[in-house]
Protein backbone atom coordinates (compact mmCIF):
# COMPACT_ATOMS: atom_id res chain seq x y z
CA UNK A 1 0.00 0.00 0.00
CA UNK A 2 1.86 3.16 -0.68
CA UNK A 3 2.43 5.45 2.09
CA UNK A 4 0.39 8.39 0.76
CA UNK A 5 -3.26 8.65 -0.54
CA UNK A 6 -2.30 11.58 -2.47
CA UNK A 7 0.57 13.07 -4.24
CA UNK A 8 -0.27 17.12 -4.85
CA UNK A 9 1.75 19.49 -6.84
CA UNK A 10 2.24 23.42 -7.28
CA UNK A 11 1.45 24.61 -10.70
CA UNK A 12 3.54 27.83 -11.54
CA UNK A 13 7.25 26.81 -11.58
CA UNK A 14 7.13 23.58 -10.30
CA UNK A 15 5.20 22.08 -13.29
CA UNK A 16 5.75 25.03 -16.02
CA UNK A 17 7.42 28.27 -16.08
CA UNK A 18 5.90 31.54 -15.08
CA UNK A 19 8.07 33.71 -13.19
CA UNK A 20 10.43 35.24 -16.12
CA UNK A 21 6.44 36.68 -17.53
CA UNK A 22 6.25 38.98 -14.12
CA UNK A 23 9.93 39.69 -13.92
CA UNK A 24 10.21 40.88 -17.99
CA UNK A 25 6.68 42.71 -17.73
CA UNK A 26 7.95 44.40 -13.95
CA UNK A 27 11.14 45.29 -16.45
CA UNK A 28 9.10 47.13 -18.61
CA UNK A 29 7.43 49.17 -15.94
CA UNK A 30 10.97 50.08 -14.75
CA UNK A 31 11.86 51.45 -18.22
CA UNK A 32 8.16 53.32 -18.68
CA UNK A 33 8.76 54.88 -15.31
CA UNK A 34 12.73 55.41 -15.58
CA UNK A 35 12.25 58.82 -16.32
CA UNK A 36 10.37 59.68 -13.05
CA UNK A 37 12.21 57.50 -10.49
CA UNK A 38 14.90 55.35 -10.21
CA UNK A 39 14.59 51.53 -10.84
CA UNK A 40 15.01 50.43 -7.39
CA UNK A 41 11.97 52.72 -6.22
CA UNK A 42 9.93 52.03 -8.56
CA UNK A 43 10.37 47.80 -8.16
CA UNK A 44 9.58 48.72 -3.99
CA UNK A 45 6.33 50.64 -4.93
CA UNK A 46 5.36 48.01 -7.21
CA UNK A 47 5.98 45.69 -4.56
CA UNK A 48 4.45 47.51 -1.56
CA UNK A 49 0.81 47.87 -3.85
CA UNK A 50 0.81 43.96 -5.04
CA UNK A 51 1.07 43.54 -1.22
CA UNK A 52 -1.55 45.83 -0.56
CA UNK A 53 -3.94 44.82 -2.80
CA UNK A 54 -4.11 40.78 -2.16
CA UNK A 55 -6.47 41.00 0.15
CA UNK A 56 -9.11 42.85 -2.86
CA UNK A 57 -7.32 41.06 -6.54
CA UNK A 58 -5.68 38.61 -5.05
CA UNK A 59 -3.30 36.89 -7.15
CA UNK A 60 -2.77 36.09 -10.89
CA UNK A 61 -1.84 38.16 -14.25
CA UNK A 62 -4.41 40.49 -13.35
CA UNK A 63 -3.98 41.54 -9.84
CA UNK A 64 -0.56 42.09 -10.95
CA UNK A 65 -1.48 44.16 -14.01
CA UNK A 66 -3.48 46.47 -12.19
CA UNK A 67 -1.16 46.83 -9.30
CA UNK A 68 1.26 48.00 -12.31
CA UNK A 69 -1.16 50.05 -13.47
CA UNK A 70 -1.65 51.60 -10.09
CA UNK A 71 1.74 51.95 -9.62
CA UNK A 72 2.26 53.97 -12.80
CA UNK A 73 -0.48 56.39 -11.78
CA UNK A 74 0.98 57.02 -8.38
CA UNK A 75 4.44 57.42 -9.19
CA UNK A 76 3.76 59.73 -11.87
CA UNK A 77 1.22 61.62 -10.63
CA UNK A 78 -1.34 61.16 -12.77
CA UNK A 79 1.16 62.05 -15.87
CA UNK A 80 0.90 58.63 -17.05
CA UNK A 81 -0.59 58.30 -20.69
CA UNK A 82 -3.55 56.55 -22.12
CA UNK A 83 -1.28 54.91 -24.53
CA UNK A 84 1.43 53.85 -21.60
CA UNK A 85 -1.53 52.23 -19.81
CA UNK A 86 -2.84 50.72 -22.83
CA UNK A 87 0.93 49.22 -23.43
CA UNK A 88 0.28 47.73 -19.68
CA UNK A 89 -3.06 46.31 -20.49
CA UNK A 90 -1.40 44.43 -23.63
CA UNK A 91 1.50 43.19 -21.41
CA UNK A 92 -0.78 41.63 -19.24
CA UNK A 93 -2.50 40.46 -22.14
CA UNK A 94 0.12 38.32 -23.84
CA UNK A 95 1.27 37.13 -20.27
CA UNK A 96 -2.15 35.26 -20.19
CA UNK A 97 -1.42 33.69 -23.67
CA UNK A 98 1.79 33.11 -23.28
CA UNK A 99 3.31 29.54 -24.54
CA UNK A 100 3.51 27.18 -20.92
CA UNK A 101 6.83 25.58 -21.09
CA UNK A 102 7.03 22.65 -18.70
CA UNK A 103 9.91 22.52 -16.75
CA UNK A 104 12.59 19.36 -17.45
CA UNK A 105 11.53 16.09 -16.82
CA UNK A 106 8.13 17.10 -15.49
CA UNK A 107 5.58 14.75 -18.05
CA UNK A 108 7.98 11.69 -17.54
CA UNK A 109 7.69 12.31 -13.34
CA UNK A 110 4.07 12.74 -13.40
CA UNK A 111 3.54 9.13 -16.08
CA UNK A 112 5.64 7.70 -13.64
CA UNK A 113 3.89 8.88 -10.66
CA UNK A 114 0.20 8.23 -11.88
CA UNK A 115 0.72 4.65 -12.47
CA UNK A 116 0.79 3.72 -9.10
CA UNK A 117 -0.18 7.06 -7.42
CA UNK A 118 -3.30 9.40 -7.08
CA UNK A 119 -1.99 12.90 -8.31
CA UNK A 120 -3.52 16.29 -7.38
CA UNK A 121 -2.97 19.60 -8.90
CA UNK A 122 -3.15 22.82 -6.01
CA UNK A 123 -2.93 26.27 -7.81
CA UNK A 124 -3.34 29.55 -6.55
CA UNK A 125 -4.69 32.79 -8.13
CA UNK A 126 -7.30 33.82 -11.32
CA UNK A 127 -9.94 30.60 -11.91
CA UNK A 128 -9.90 31.50 -15.51
CA UNK A 129 -6.00 31.81 -16.28
CA UNK A 130 -5.21 29.10 -14.18
CA UNK A 131 -7.62 26.72 -15.96
CA UNK A 132 -6.30 28.00 -19.05
CA UNK A 133 -2.73 27.26 -18.69
CA UNK A 134 -3.66 23.69 -16.86
CA UNK A 135 -5.13 22.79 -20.45
CA UNK A 136 -2.38 24.49 -22.60
CA UNK A 137 -0.22 22.37 -20.97
CA UNK A 138 -1.35 19.07 -21.99
CA UNK A 139 -1.39 17.79 -18.37
CA UNK A 140 -4.62 17.37 -16.77
CA UNK A 141 -4.75 13.91 -17.71
CA UNK A 142 -2.29 13.11 -14.96
CA UNK A 143 -4.68 14.47 -12.15
CA UNK A 144 -7.11 13.10 -10.86
CA UNK A 145 -8.18 16.02 -8.45
CA UNK A 146 -7.90 19.95 -9.75
CA UNK A 147 -7.64 22.80 -7.13
CA UNK A 148 -7.80 26.44 -7.61
CA UNK A 149 -7.66 28.10 -4.41
CA UNK A 150 -7.26 31.94 -3.30
CA UNK A 151 -4.65 31.22 -1.22
CA UNK A 152 -2.86 28.67 0.31
CA UNK A 153 -3.17 28.58 3.88
CA UNK A 154 -2.71 26.14 6.88
CA UNK A 155 -6.80 26.38 6.71
CA UNK A 156 -7.48 25.71 2.89
CA UNK A 157 -5.32 22.80 2.95
CA UNK A 158 -7.09 21.03 6.09
CA UNK A 159 -10.18 22.01 4.24
CA UNK A 160 -8.34 19.95 1.31
CA UNK A 161 -7.76 16.97 3.35
CA UNK A 162 -11.69 16.84 4.58
CA UNK A 163 -12.94 17.22 1.12
CA UNK A 164 -11.17 14.64 -0.35
CA UNK A 165 -11.10 12.44 2.73
CA UNK A 166 -7.47 12.48 3.07
CA UNK A 167 -5.43 12.24 6.28
CA UNK A 168 -2.97 15.13 6.71
CA UNK A 169 -0.23 12.27 7.43
CA UNK A 170 -0.95 10.63 4.00
CA UNK A 171 -0.77 13.87 1.97
CA UNK A 172 2.52 14.90 0.03
CA UNK A 173 3.05 18.24 -1.45
CA UNK A 174 5.53 19.47 -3.43
CA UNK A 175 6.16 22.97 -5.21
CA UNK A 176 8.92 25.81 -5.26
CA UNK A 177 7.37 28.15 -2.55
CA UNK A 178 8.30 27.87 0.77
CA UNK A 179 5.37 29.93 1.75
CA UNK A 180 2.81 28.55 -0.28
CA UNK A 181 3.54 25.07 -0.77
CA UNK A 182 5.43 23.49 2.29
CA UNK A 183 4.95 25.61 5.55
CA UNK A 184 0.91 25.49 5.53
CA UNK A 185 1.19 22.10 4.65
CA UNK A 186 3.67 20.72 7.58
CA UNK A 187 1.52 23.11 9.93
CA UNK A 188 -1.56 21.03 8.78
CA UNK A 189 0.51 18.09 9.53
CA UNK A 190 1.02 16.74 6.10
CA UNK A 191 4.64 16.30 4.11
CA UNK A 192 6.03 18.62 1.71
CA UNK A 193 8.64 18.38 -0.76
CA UNK A 194 10.61 21.91 -1.32
CA UNK A 195 11.99 22.03 -4.91
CA UNK A 196 13.61 25.85 -5.63
CA UNK A 197 12.93 27.39 -8.29
CA UNK A 198 15.65 29.58 -10.05
CA UNK A 199 13.75 33.14 -9.35
CA UNK A 200 11.19 33.45 -6.20
CA UNK A 201 8.96 36.30 -5.74
CA UNK A 202 9.84 38.14 -2.86
CA UNK A 203 6.28 37.19 -1.42
CA UNK A 204 6.82 33.33 -1.44
CA UNK A 205 9.84 33.82 0.50
CA UNK A 206 10.30 32.64 3.74
CA UNK A 207 12.39 30.64 6.21
CA UNK A 208 13.23 27.11 5.31
CA UNK A 209 11.98 24.64 8.42
CA UNK A 210 14.48 23.40 10.35
CA UNK A 211 16.59 20.68 9.15
CA UNK A 212 15.55 17.00 9.79
CA UNK A 213 12.25 18.23 10.77
CA UNK A 214 9.53 15.98 10.31
CA UNK A 215 7.68 15.67 6.67
CA UNK A 216 10.13 17.68 5.60
CA UNK A 217 12.06 17.00 2.17
CA UNK A 218 13.97 18.86 -0.35
CA UNK A 219 15.46 17.87 -4.06
CA UNK A 220 17.15 19.90 -6.93
CA UNK A 221 14.84 18.40 -9.28
CA UNK A 222 11.40 16.88 -9.66
CA UNK A 223 12.74 13.97 -11.60
CA UNK A 224 14.26 12.81 -8.03
CA UNK A 225 10.37 13.08 -6.90
CA UNK A 226 9.38 9.25 -7.55
CA UNK A 227 13.01 8.03 -6.03
CA UNK A 228 12.06 10.15 -3.32
CA UNK A 229 8.80 8.79 -2.78
CA UNK A 230 10.01 5.09 -3.53
CA UNK A 231 12.56 6.03 -0.09
CA UNK A 232 9.88 6.59 1.72
CA UNK A 233 7.97 3.75 1.46
CA UNK A 234 10.78 1.47 2.37
CA UNK A 235 11.54 3.48 5.21
CA UNK A 236 14.85 4.73 3.80
CA UNK A 237 14.43 8.17 3.58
Amino acid sequence: MPTFDWIAFDADDTLWHTEHLYTQAQERLTQMLERYHPREWVERSLYATETRNMAHFGYGVKAFALSMIETAVELTEGRISGQEIRELIDTARAMLSAEVVLLDGVRETLSHLAARQRLMLITKGDLLDQESKIARSGLGEWFQAVEIVSDKTRASYLRLFQRHACAPERFLMAGNSLRSDILPVLEAGGSAVYIPYAATWAHEIAEAPAPGQTGFYQLDSIVQLPELIERLERGTA
